[in-house]
């Protein structure tokens, strides 16, 4: 990634309907407080949509773009943001015109559910990228072959991804420290007293349902029979044979994973293939029976009962009212001028 020599780092924020404020703002905010610590334009930014008018976040308030894609030129790095849900407005001349800027040397990144629509492009194919955890069983479902990591931030040639509002602050916060040194970088995180900066290979922070805490603080045993649970949610395993790969009797390994994470190790695999299940019943148009079999169901009725009494809502009418809350939408607040 370069810019042009004594010139500011030119960026560009995509944004489609619906697309997660705190990602826009965590990428603007560090970029201003370098400009006015250093007293220079070292950053520009210019906010970017398919159509003219204002795009709504997620917060319900309305941003009005600088400039559309199609006319989009004079930027260094471009970054995509949206739901997971989104599409292209234009879905012939708005990827042609994201591959136009790929082969003109400019950066292409995705914030969050950004992802999706970058992958849709056709220009992550092939590369891996930064998927939230959130998104990660819909996002393989649909683009299997895209590389989907747990990395909070991955940046890999001209291909920049990040999973959230705190990954794209670190991310921010690392181009600062490419451009302008360490010490302009740690003021910056000052400023907003931001608690650390991940290093560059760090992983996501992801929850550990029912405890209050997430996968990385617990033991290295625990993690790992959490990673086997991941890595088999189509073919299940057998607890016992967890229970030896990570080297414990199985009643050892029954009583410290539910002291660590509160729940049976059967109950929280359960409840992990039903939570896979959920992203894709939210998150993609997929039909139940495909979703029942990728997370261990041999039929989507078994599926359909225990997501009923883990979630209270049946997946069908889950996903109806989702859809129906989308195509609404939020009432529309537009941001002050």
């Amino acid at each position: 990634m370069t810019d042009r020599i004594g010139g500011p780092s030119r960026l560009g924020f995509l944004m489609f309907p619906g697309f997660p404020m705190a990602c826009l703002t965590s990428a603007i905010e560090p970029l201003r407080a370098a400009n006015e610590i250093t007293g220079r334009q070292e950053f520009t930014w210019k906010l970017v949509a398919e159509a003219p008018g204002s795009v709504r976040s997620s917060a319900e308030i309305g941003f009005a773009p600088d400039m559309l894609l199609q006319d989009l030129e004079g930027v260094d790095q471009l970054y995509l943001l949206s739901p997971p849900t989104a599409e292209f407005a234009d879905p012939r001349r708005s990827p042609a015109r994201l591959r136009w800027l790929d082969r003109t040397g400019v950066t292409l990144g995705a914030f969050s559910g950004g992802i999706f629509p970058l992958a849709r492009s056709g220009l992550m194919e092939g590369r891996p990228c930064s998927v939230h955890w959130c998104y990660e069983a819909a996002f393989k479902a649909d683009f299997p072959l895209v590389e989907a990591r747990e990395a909070a931030i991955l940046r890999e040639g001209r291909r920049i991804t990040a999973s959230g509002a705190g990954a794209v602050f670190d991310l921010m916060l690392r181009l600062i420290e490419e451009r302008l040194g360490r010490d302009c970088m740690t003021e910056v995180a000052c400023w907003f007293q931001h608690p650390f900066v991940r290093d560059a290979d760090a992983s996501q922070k992801v929850p550990v349902a029912r405890s209050g805490g997430t996968t990385d603080t617990l033991p290295p045993p625990i993690r790992e029979a959490i990673r086997l649970f991941e890595t088999h949610v189509e073919d299940p395993l057998r607890i016992p044979d967890v229970a030896a790969a990570v080297g414990l009797s199985g009643r050892h390994f029954e009583r410290l994973f539910k002291r660590e994470t509160g729940q049976s190790p059967l109950r929280y695999y359960h409840q992990m293939r039903l939570t896979k299940a959920r992203q894709r019943v939210l998150y993609s148009n997929d039909p139940l029976r495909e979703i029942a079999a990728s997370v261990g169901y041999m039929t989507s009725s078994p599926m359909i009962r225990h997501y009923v009494e883990l979630f209270g809502v049946s997946p069908r009418d889950e996903r109806r009212l989702t859809q129906q809350v989308r195509r609404a939408g939020p009432p529309r607040v537009e941001a002050a001028e």
